[in-house]
Formats: structure tokens, C-alpha cells, sequence
């Protein structure tokens, strides 16, 4: 069998498992380890072994459990919901407000967490009976969860930007500072689509909550003091070059700790919800990481990616448009496939053909998990819908993803606006590495 039907096979047979709902790290170990052992079998052992050594040996993937670990806590310890209220005292009077505080909160409690699903069920634990009080509308409410929660792993810290990092071997802290901006872009965005959803149709958000005064938002911005200095130390250190980014997030988990306990949060049961819930997620996270990189390893072996980029280049294609047809092919990709399985599988394939062509990773990365945001609230497979799906049972999955398309369309635009101003993500990682 020759190495053009061999990988066939490889994508085929890992399409199929995927299909069948196995684990997409198993997933890809298994078509991968099957595929080197097709290709040269005495290597297939010792390529597995070595790659998931290398990965859980890999002292920068310390980053995941510290920033995870991180978010669990602010959300024990109620810095969360302080969150919230700062949020829901500055803009809940205005039309729409609510949900505009709920996407601010989801922002902010991304910048601790770096994940996307612990955003959404956090603050929607918190918001959403909020919202259901003033009478909004199942679909906006639902909605600005599931798109605040994606918010995470665009916004620094960001496990997608680990990840991809861990993948492309690229600067961790250069793609965090990449963030930052379309972060901010993007949650200002989102806010801009919901002003334009409840200005349309006023019915959808019929009442706003009482104007506090100065007096009283100040005192809920002070609450939320905490997880706002919090962020401003591991990001604002890392950008100042006070320390990297996994010094920034051993320095983020102890304030967070210290935090709680300061509280009087820290409990039996608390510390063990905590440490399960962030195992959990770090063994996930990880299992897809050996997963890709076994697959990666099969990859290269059977010569794929240079013969793509070969032909891309004979081709004449320029770098802008590959980047816009890899763009449009993830945003169909993530309308059946979750947004990790899309970043592990596609990167091997895509690198060799952006960087023969001058297109700058750290900027296509940024692209990249904005689309992959995309991919968290697309029907029919969208998880932060799922997620949003758990907390308001009520609610039907149809009127939840009717909710996200004014959000889907807002990144869309964001995709765009980085696309035509590349400097929007650009700017801080070269001002500050140069």
C-alpha cells in the first residue's frame, strides 16, 4: 500500500471514529499509531511512547491545570459572582443591559480561567436567572451565555492559544498578548449585537434593572477588586515582562488561592470539587494533546504536507487567499466537529503551507480561535450550547442556537476586521518582543 492511500485511510478511519463519538485524543492515537505502524511498523511503539512522554513532560503545559485550577477557584470563592454584580451595576439599566453584563462578565472571568466552557457555566449559573427575572428573552439570554463563554479561549489566558502554541511551537506569551485587543474587539462586538437585537425588537429585553447610584456601583467594582487585580497582575506582568506565562499562572493560582481562603471558602468540599474538576479538564486537554501529536507524527510520515504545499505553491495561490479558504473551511468544519478536534487536526496539515507562503502564525492563530469560537455555538454540535442546554433545561436547543446567530454573525465581522488589520493582533506581542 502506498503512502497516498495509507494516509487516505488514516483520515478516513479517524473521521469514522469521530463519527462513533470516540474521545478525539483516542481517536487520533489510534488512527495515527495504526497508520505509522502501516507505514514503518518497528516505529509505531516507540513513536507513541515518545510522543506522549514528550507531552506530559512538557514543562510549559504546566500553564493549563495553573490557569484551570485558577478559574475554579475564583468560582468557589464568589469572586464570580462579584463579577457579575460589578457588571450588573454599571450596565444593567440600559436596554439590553443585562445581557451586555453578562458578556462583560464572561470576559472577565476568561481572563482568570482561559476556558470557554467554565466561562459559560460559571456566569451562566449566575446571569441567567437574572435575565429570566426581567422577562428577556429565552433566545437572548441563552444566546449572550453561550457567545460570552467562547470568549475564553480568545481572551488571555487561553487554553486554544496553549494549545495551538504547544502545536506550532510558538511563543505561549506572544499569542496571549495577541489576544488581547480582538478579545476586547470582540466582546465590544458582541455588546454593539445586542444594542442592534434589542433595538430591532424591543420585546426581546422589555424591562432593564433599576440605575444605581455612583455610591453603589463603586462599592460592587470594589468587591470585584479581587479577580480584576488578579488579571491585571498575570496579564499586565506578562506583558511588562515581569515574568513569563507560566510564571504568570503559578502567581495566578496562589492569588486565587489565597483569595479563597481569605474567604473562608476553603473547605473539604470546595478543595475537592476544585482539584476534580480541574484533573478533569487538564486530562482532557492532554489526551488530545498526545492524541495530536501521535497523529502529527503519522503525518509527517506520509508526506502529505509537503506535497499540499507543493502543489499550493505551483499553484500560485497567494498567502491572504489560503488564509481566507482555511477560514471558510473551518467555519464549515465546526458545524460537525468540536473546535480542538479542528485546531489538532488541521494544523499539522496547514503550517508548512502558511509559512512557505510569509503568512505570520501568531496572526493566523488569533484567526484561528476566533473561528473556533465559531465552532463552539454552530448547530448542530455546538458544546457551549450544550452547556448553556444544562443550566436552563427549560429552554429548547432550537431557541438557544436562534439566540447565537446575531453573536456568530459579530465574530464574523471581528474574523474580518483582523483579516483587513492584521495590526489588531500584531501590535502588542511586537511591541513588547519586538
Amino acid at each position: 500500500m502506498d503512502r497516498e492511500t495509507i494516509a487516505a485511510t488514516g483520515f478516513i478511519a479517524l473521521f469514522v471514529l469521530l463519527f462513533i463519538r470516540v474521545p478525539v485524543g483516542l481517536a487520533m492515537m489510534i488512527a495515527g499509531g495504526l497508520g505509522i505502524y502501516l507505514i514503518r511498523p518497528p516505529a509505531a511503539m516507540p513513536v507513541i511512547a515518545g510522543e506522549i512522554f514528550g507531552e506530559a513532560s512538557n514543562f510549559p503545559l504546566t500553564i493549563l491545570p495553573l490557569f484551570i485550577l485558577m478559574g475554579n477557584l475564583a468560582g468557589v470563592s464568589g469572586m464570580s459572582r462579584d463579577l457579575y454584580d460589578a457588571a450588573h451595576g454599571w450596565f444593567g439599566h440600559l436596554k439590553g443591559g443585562l445581557a451586555s453584563a453578562t458578556i462583560v462578565g464572561c470576559a472577565g472571568f476568561s481572563a482568570l480561567s482561559g476556558s470557554s466552557l467554565a466561562a459559560a457555566l460559571t456566569m451562566g449559573r449566575v446571569s441567567l436567572p437574572e435575565m429570566q427575572r426581567y422577562n428577556y428573552d429565552n433566545g437572548l439570554a441563552t444566546g449572550a451565555v453561550a457567545a460570552g463563554g467562547t470568549l475564553g479561549i480568545l481572551i488571555p489566558p487561553s487554553a486554544g492559544f496553549v494549545v495551538y502554541a504547544i502545536l506550532t511551537e510558538e511563543s505561549i506569551g506572544r499569542l496571549f498578548m495577541a489576544g488581547v485587543l480582538p478579545g476586547i474587539l470582540l466582546t465590544c462586538m458582541f455588546i454593539v449585537a445586542i444594542w442592534i437585537v434589542v433595538t430591532l425588537k424591543p420585546a426581546k429585553a422589555p424591562k432593564a434593572a433599576a440605575r444605581e447610584d455612583m455610591g453603589v456601583r463603586l462599592r460592587k467594582l470594589g468587591r470585584a477588586g479581587w479577580i480584576i487585580g488578579i488579571i491585571l497582575i498575570t496579564i499586565g506582568g506578562i506583558y511588562a515582562g515581569a515574568f513569563s506565562a507560566i510564571e504568570a499562572a503559578g502567581i495566578g493560582a496562589l492569588l486565587a488561592f489565597l483569595v479563597t481562603l481569605l474567604r473562608g471558602c476553603v473547605t473539604w468540599e470546595n478543595m475537592k470539587e476544585v482539584t476534580s474538576s480541574t484533573l478533569s479538564s487538564t486530562g482532557t486537554v492532554f489526551l488530545i494533546l498526545f492524541g495530536a501529536f501521535v497523529f502529527k507524527t503519522f503525518v509527517g510520515f506520509t508526506g502529505l504536507p509537503i506535497k499540499m504545499t507543493g502543489w499550493v505553491e505551483a499553484q500560485g495561490y497567494t498567502g491572504m487567499q489560503v488564509v481566507i479558504a482555511v477560514l471558510l473551511m473551518f467555519m464549515v468544519l465546526g458545524t460537525f466537529l468540536e473546535g480542538f478536534a479542528i485546531l489538532v487536526l488541521a494544523v499539522p496539515l496547514i503550517q508548512p503551507i502558511l509559512e512557505s507562503l510569509g503568512v505570520d502564525m501568531i496572526w493566523f492563530g488569533v484567526l484561528m480561535v476566533i473561528v473556533l469560537e465559531m465552532a463552539l455555538i454552530s448547530p448542530p454540535v455546538g458544546i457551549n450550547v450544550f452547556v448553556v442546554k444544562g443550566i436552563a433545561p427549560g429552554v429548547p436547543l432550537g431557541t438557544i442556537f436562534r439566540g447565537i446567530w446575531p453573536f456568530w454573525i459579530a465574530m464574523a465581522v471581528v474574523v474580518a476586521i483582523v483579516l483587513s488589520v492584521p495590526d489588531i493582533a500584531l501590535l502588542l506581542p511586537n511591541s513588547m518582543f519586538g
